[in-house]
């Protein structure tokens, strides 16, 4: 957790909450953030951008 907070400059307590909601936050899908490539880019591309916006949207649509 203090990886993707620290690359997102939030806290792991923010991070925290969008685990507990189970997605992304609202702004990561109207453009007003980037999380989602900056944890891409930690992840040495073990993941992409698409892929974790897919994932984190889930709980969005249900």
């Amino acid at each position: 957790m203090s990886v993707v907070a620290e690359v997102c400059g939030l806290t792991p307590k923010a991070i925290y909450k969008w685990i507990e909601r189970g997605s992304l936050p609202r702004t990561e899908f109207t453009g007003e953030t980037e999380y989602a490539d900056k944890i891409a880019k930690a992840s040495g591309g073990k993941y992409s951008a698409a892929q974790i916006r897919r994932i984190g949207k889930q709980q969005l649509v249900m």
